[in-house]
């Protein structure tokens, strides 16, 4: 009897320590983060690795100026180069890149080269742009050793600055390597673009580490703008940039726990807002009836945050960048209204310049009492008056933080993201072929780009790539044609088969970015549990970063997940 009572007390004891072991896997994070607010206790970090000094061109690289030879001196020459290296880009041919390029350019001159050279266009950057093109081309055609000996020396400066110790972890640091300097692009037809990106020095640079630490040396000569000791966040290394003036931060990998769990923390206060999402929708129709303007702009804002995942949208400075707008500083001059179009009712029309200067474009009807209160924001405004003349960014996050904590219009975004992409797979995964399976994969992560307006221009080698892919499927055909044996046949079946799913994909690609919701925006558990169920493998849907990256949904998330 004894004995027995002995063996089931150590069955209970296993029970305990296992319950306790998983949840001690689950929760380390909840236990590990401490109540001062402070993100560690102990930081150490080499600092981070400067962009090259500027290499003068050889002399027989020469620069042209209304058709005779000009030499430049060093700092114009090496804005002229960051010119040179773009000229086959379109972007080189538009005129608000052009002029602001110029502009920066010539506070890089002498007095002497300002004088001589007044004009763009009798700028002569050929030579330049040849020699360039012909280092790129060597790069291609090094010899195996060569590019051994780059892979070595580039693992040596990884193993250098590429980790930190933190509190007790080595941990595996983001971008290390600061951005050398150039010309701004901007995403859209930014205002900025063209302008120079000027070259980070030591001296703009803020390191952050534990006083008790060994503190990064800048190197010779120079000295850091600062050396700090901020617990509080998880920065190691921070700067100015010029263009926007924001702060540019080196920071951890995505895979490193304190990433990991930050991630882990957005997509469950997503799913907190699923527990209580029908209370706020209900919550805001009512307030469509408000006799409070304010109350009834805010009511309708959440709504357009809701359904269509509007950013809410800060306020700028006057003239600081371009024209973009989010839900909260819409303009009258941004919406139209149709109480009829195309066979429905109550339609509106959005055309505004969103995020990143990428244009939204979009017609959606809404219900009519959201009609109807948007035909009386806009009563006696002119085109450029805010259609949310009650509203900004600040007041709605204060409501919403009332409504549940934590949440954001940001947090609306990851919940409507992340549900769209749980109900597209299940609706469009059949038990097909792995490539099929990731067609309908990809379909469902498109509906989701598409919601949240993760638009990009198509490739600039996609007729090419098409083309190819073409050739590739009416020679599969012909093979297939060709042969006679049945297992032969099976095989090229499959493998055309393959192609062609390939093709529909990337046409279907062709203008949508699914990098941003992917990372950003749905719970990778979502993704790992249709990978589990569907015994597709996990590389097909993740490379190897983003699976350094979710590695905690990769083990926590079995294939029932549900968002």
């Amino acid at each position: 009897g004894s004995l027995l009572h002995l063996g089931a007390s150590f069955y209970c004891l296993l029970v305990i320590s296992l319950i306790h072991i998983l949840s001690s896997i689950h929760f380390r994070w909840e236990e590990e983060r401490s109540t001062d607010g402070s993100k560690w206790k102990f930081l150490e970090h080499k600092g981070p690795v400067l962009a090259p000094p500027y290499e003068p061109l050889p002399g027989h690289v020469r620069f042209f100026y209304d058709g005779k030879l000009l030499r430049l001196s060093a700092p114009a020459e090496e804005v002229a180069t960051f010119f040179a290296k773009m000229l086959d880009h379109e972007y080189t041919t538009k005129e608000m890149f052009r002029k602001n390029f110029y502009k920066d350019w010539r506070k890089e001159m002498t007095s002497e080269e300002k004088s001589k050279i007044t004009d763009i266009n009798k700028c002569n950057f050929t030579e330049m742009s040849e020699y360039f093109k012909a280092q790129s081309e060597a790069r291609k055609q090094m010899s195996k050793d060569e590019k051994l000996k780059i892979k070595e020396e580039n693992e040596r400066i990884l193993q250098e600055y590429g980790f930190c110790v933190m509190d007790n972890h080595k941990e595996r640091i983001g971008n290390f390597r600061i951005e050398p300097p150039g010309l701004f692009r901007g995403r859209g037809d930014h205002p900025k673009m063209g302008m120079l990106k000027r070259r980070i020095r030591p001296e703009d640079i803020i390191i952050n580490c534990s006083k008790d630490s060994k503190h990064p040396k800048p190197p010779q000569g120079t000295r850091w703008k600062e050396v700090r000791h901020d617990n509080k966040v998880t920065w190691l290394v921070s700067w100015t940039e010029n263009i926007q003036g924001s702060i540019k931060y080196i920071m951890l990998n995505p895979s490193s726990r304190i990433k990991g769990e930050k991630d882990w923390q957005k997509y469950e206060t997503a799913r907190r807002l699923k527990k209580c999402v029908d209370r706020l929708r209900a919550q805001y129709r009512e307030d469509w009836k408000s006799k409070e303007m304010r109350v009834r702009q805010r009511a309708v804002a959440l709504y357009f945050i809701d359904k269509l995942a509007l950013r809410a949208g800060n306020e700028k400075e006057e003239g600081e960048t371009a024209d973009t707008v989010g839900c909260c500083s819409l303009r009258v001059e941004h919406i139209k209204l149709y109480p009829k179009m195309d066979d429905q009712e109550y339609v509106v029309e959005f055309d505004f310049l969103g995020k990143d200067s990428i244009r939204y474009y979009n017609k959606m009807p809404v219900e009519k009492r959201v009609f109807k209160n948007l035909q009386l924001f806009l009563e006696n405004k002119q085109p450029e008056d805010d259609l949310f003349d009650r509203l900004n960014t600040s007041i709605l996050n204060k409501h919403l933080q009332e409504l549940m904590d934590g949440l954001t219009a940001k947090v609306f975004r990851t919940y409507n993201a992340s549900i769209t992409l749980q109900q597209q797979l299940k609706e469009l995964t059949t038990d097909e072929s792995i490539p099929a399976k990731i067609l309908s994969y990809n379909r469902a992560n498109r509906a989701v780009a598409i919601l949240c307006n993760h638009q990009r221009a198509a490739p600039k080698t996609f007729e090419k790539s098409m083309q190819n892919l073409q050739t590739k499927i009416d020679e599969k055909q012909k093979q297939l044609w060709a042969t006679r044996k049945q297992k032969a046949v099976q095989r090229i079946e499959e493998q055309l088969m393959k192609l062609q799913m390939q093709a529909t994909d990337r046409e279907e690609n062709k203008q949508i970015a699914l990098g941003t919701s992917k990372l950003n925006y749905l719970d990778p558990r979502i993704s790992v549990a249709w990978v589990k169920k569907w015994d597709v493998p996990m590389e097909k849907i993740y490379n190897k970063t983003q699976r350094e990256k979710f590695a905690w949904a990769i083990d926590m998330a079995e294939e029932d997940y549900e968002f």
